[in-house]
């Protein structure tokens, strides 16, 4: 059903209300997914035509699109979408900053250790001297990521398991907020094998020592880039600080449509918000901004490419991986984060005057105001 903007409203409040141990019922979970969807489709319709005014956007197989240099779109991302998918490796348990964005936001301090000596990889612990028995077995992968949560915090265990990977011939890319990063440990990573380190250039809030270290980081890592949730006040510094960060000689900036789960959405309350395919939940300005800047990019031929990492992404993201690994048809572990949908994060897009439905039908008998919904 094309639910209207305002029964969507008047059925959103209600669930909204409800108590979270009390589920819907099978035309009341109607009622809301079709709210849901109507939201999505509009958000989708706004995202169609911000796409279509970007001159000269490229699209990977429909399944991301960019602007730039192709030869500059960032290796690790052609590995997550089109190779074996992104096989994530965990060490850190810490952090140095605490960003709202974040998805351990305000629970930093619990996050379980992997163990002293030991690396996660596909959900299993190793030693670093493992590496070489698990590739002898196991598929090599196309491109592997440092992951969780920030590594410079102890940057020097990582180089040993670096090169191990890099003897193997696998690309290797790493996080980081940049803070800790001086030209010592980047020479360190760069002589490791890294061949990309990507910066949350917005956790430090375009922090003029990190954009530093970006510069120095691309005299000893082949490919350097930013990674970072597009947010409104990473938005405006980062065009505040453009010409400083065009002259680091960065590759690319992978523009993360934030998504928010339990630990961070509080941080974005009374935000506009829109799901992607019931899965990822994020404030629909996010990724608006992102296309909007890839038209500036465009326009004014910025040096660098400008990547639209978004929910569609991580989308199809997912569906790649599953179908390298054999998945049936359609398989996908994309989901929503949330163990119940929150339905209140949908009132203040649904409250939005501006904020316009593309079709709209009444309500059928037994769905209506007054009517005993069941």
């Amino acid at each position: 059903m094309k639910i209207s903007k305002r029964d969507a409203l008047l059925w959103m409040s209600f669930f909204a209300e409800l108590p979270d141990d009390e589920p819907l019922l099978p035309r009341q979970q109607e009622l809301a997914l079709a709210a849901i969807s109507q939201i999505e489709a509009a958000e989708d319709a706004v995202h169609a035509r911000l796409l279509s005014e970007i001159p000269g956007v490229q699209s990977l197989k429909g399944r991301t699109w960019f602007v730039g240099d192709p030869s500059r779109f960032p290796q690790g991302c052609a590995s997550c979408l089109m190779g074996t998918g992104l096989t994530a490796i965990r060490k850190t348990n810490r952090c140095n900053l605490q960003c709202p964005f974040c998805y351990d936001f305000g629970v930093l301090d619990c996050q379980e250790p992997v163990g002293e000596g030991y690396w996660e990889i596909g959900g299993s612990r190793y030693r670093a001297e493992d590496v070489e028995l698990l590739l002898s077995m196991g598929r090599k992968p196309t491109g592997i990521s440092y992951v969780y949560l920030e590594p410079f915090m102890e940057i020097e265990v990582y180089y040993d398991i670096i090169r191990r990977f890099h003897a193997a011939g696998v690309h290797q890319h790493m996080y980081t907020n940049g803070t800790l990063a001086t030209e010592e440990n980047l020479r360190a990573l760069g002589g490791s094998g890294l061949d990309e380190l990507r910066f949350n250039l917005g956790a430090s809030g375009c922090s003029d020592r990190v954009i530093d270290m970006m510069a120095v980081a691309k005299k000893y890592i082949p490919r350097v880039g930013i990674e970072t949730p597009m947010t409104p006040q990473f938005h405006r510094a980062f065009l505040q600080k453009r010409d400083a960060i065009f002259a680091t000689g960065i590759d690319y900036m992978n523009c993360a449509e934030l998504h928010l789960n339990p630990n961070n959405i509080a941080n974005y309350e009374g935000e506009p918000m829109y799901m992607t395919r019931m899965g990822y939940l994020s404030p629909t300005w996010s990724r608006e901004l992102t296309l909007k800047l890839m038209r500036q990019a465009a326009e004014e031929k910025w040096p660098l490419l400008i990547h639209d990492c978004s929910n569609h992404t991580k989308f199809a993201r997912d569906l790649n991986l599953r179908a390298k690994e054999g998945g049936w048809f359609g398989a996908s572990s994309y989901a929503c984060e949330f163990d119940r949908i929150p339905y209140a994060a949908f009132l203040p897009v649904l409250r939005d005057d501006g904020f316009r439905f593309v079709e709209e039908e009444e309500l059928p008998v037994g769905y209506r105001p007054g009517d005993i919904v069941l």
